[in-house]
C-alpha cells in the first residue's frame, strides 16, 4: 500500500468513528430515553459508564461542521462522484417551498427549526426527521 493510499485509509477510518459517534450525539440529543435504553444494555446495566459514555459524546452542533469539511475534502478526492451525495444531506435544494420530515435537513437541525402547524401542536418537521428510519 503507497503512503497516499494509507494516508487516505487512516483519515477515512478516523472520519467513520467520528461520524459514529456524531450519530450517536444527534440520537441522544433527540431521543434521549430510547438511546439510554439501548445503550443501558450494551453497559450491562451499569449506569455510571453510561453516563461516563455520554459525558463524552461530541456536541453535534459545534462538532458536526468540522466533520463535514474534513469529510467534503476526503470525498472529493477519493470519491468525487459520490461528493453531490454527501453535501445533498447537509445543503437546501434552490426551491423549498416547504419544509417537511422528507426534506428536513442536517442544516436545518444545526439551526434548530421545527416545523408545526395548527397553532403548534402538530409537529411536520423537527430534529429527529434526520436520524435514520
Amino acid at each position: 500500500m503507497s503512503d497516499r493510499t494509507k494516508k487516505f485509509s487512516e483519515e477515512l477510518d478516523e472520519l467513520i468513528r467520528e461520524g459514529e459517534f456524531l450519530a450517536m450525539a444527534i440520537e441522544y440529543d433527540c431521543k434521549p430515553e430510547q438511546f439510554r435504553r439501548c445503550y443501558i444494555k450494551v453497559f450491562k446495566d451499569d449506569d455510571e459508564k453510561l453516563e461516563a459514555f455520554i459525558k463524552k459524546l461530541p456536541s453535534f452542533g459545534s462538532d458536526y461542521q468540522k466533520w463535514y469539511s474534513k469529510a467534503q475534502a476526503l470525498v472529493k478526492q477519493v470519491l468525487p462522484d459520490r461528493l453531490a451525495d454527501l453535501t445533498s444531506h447537509y445543503e437546501f435544494p434552490r426551491v423549498r417551498k416547504v419544509t417537511d420530515f422528507q426534506n428536513y435537513m442536517i442544516r436545518d437541525y444545526l439551526k434548530g427549526l421545527m416545523v408545526t402547524r395548527y397553532s403548534g401542536s402538530e409537529v411536520v418537521a423537527d430534529g429527529s426527521a434526520v436520524l435514520a428510519p
